[in-house]
């Protein structure tokens, strides 16, 4: 069956943050993902993981100042530097939270000319941090990112391009990040993409379009893929992270299907 987890940074925001590991684990979920978790002390989420028995499935390394545009700091040179403090501290959360996936969040290029140098960074700063990781039994999430709605001018968009950096990385713990969303914005065509991509993706992610709403309504089709999914044995999480367009508990009958219920009605 597929794993749901609930991304904390978007669903149940009715409620304080620290609150929302208690209301996922009541609906069911097991695993929960977290976009930020840098504002809080990972002592206290890792308290709260214990104490509602939840798996960190993933954080990401921090973006870095968004107020001036920054989406990550892996794929911009000269910020190589900041890069390395980003992915010390994810790779120090990621320990305390027991949490074996990172995804390392690009950046944003000044100008689509800097496409080819943002590229040999992003492959640099890459090489560097996966042995690193690796001694600590995390993956390395590269994650496809659409720049026509939600970050433009990020600069990994596309996942045939996802695939060629891990082909050329060869590591082991760098893996693909598979959001369903994006893909859709970028490509489509998504049963072909798992088919020709399900060997190296880590973690997949919902949401639906228009709005990256919650999957239940919209284009994709989603009990498809599920069970494309079960069919090719894919075992791992797939995260949650949509942007519920009413009360997050009206938006996850859906996921009755997986194991998910609302705890005032069943």
């Amino acid at each position: 069956m597929i794993k749901l987890a609930a991304n904390l940074s978007l669903l149940f925001s009715e409620d304080p943050f620290m609150d929302r590991f208690a209301k996922a684990a009541a609906f069911g979920f097991k695993g929960v993902e977290i976009l930020s978790p840098y504002q809080w002390p990972a002592e206290d989420i890792a308290d709260a993981l214990k104490e509602h028995s939840l798996t960190q499935v993933l954080i990401n390394s921090a973006a870095g100042n968004t107020k001036n545009g920054e989406r990550g700091r892996a794929a911009v040179p000269g910020m190589e530097t900041a890069f390395w403090d980003d992915i010390q501290q994810a790779i120090e959360y990621a320990n305390i939270l027991n949490c074996s996936q990172i995804h390392v969040m690009a950046g944003v290029l000044k100008s689509p000319e800097d496409w080819d140098t943002a590229r040999l960074a992003f492959v640099s700063n890459l090489e560097r941090a996966a042995p690193i990781a690796a001694k600590h039994g995390i993956n390395l999430l590269i994650e496809p990112i659409n720049d026509k709605r939600d970050i433009p001018g990020y600069f990994l968009t596309k996942i045939p391009v996802a695939r060629d950096i891990i082909t050329e990385l060869s590591h082991d713990n760098i893996r693909l990040q598979f959001d369903f969303y994006h893909a859709q914005v970028m490509q489509g065509d998504l049963t072909t993409l798992v088919l020709e991509n399900i060997d190296i993706t880590s973690h997949f992610q919902i949401s639906n379009l228009p709005g990256r709403c919650e999957p239940s309504q919209g284009e994709i089709n989603y009990p498809h893929l599920f069970q494309l999914l079960e069919s090719l044995d894919y075992n791992n999480w797939v995260g949650c992270e949509y942007r519920p367009s009413k009360d997050t508990a009206e938006t996850l009958e859906w996921a009755g299907a997986y194991g998910i219920n609302n705890p005032t009605t069943s």
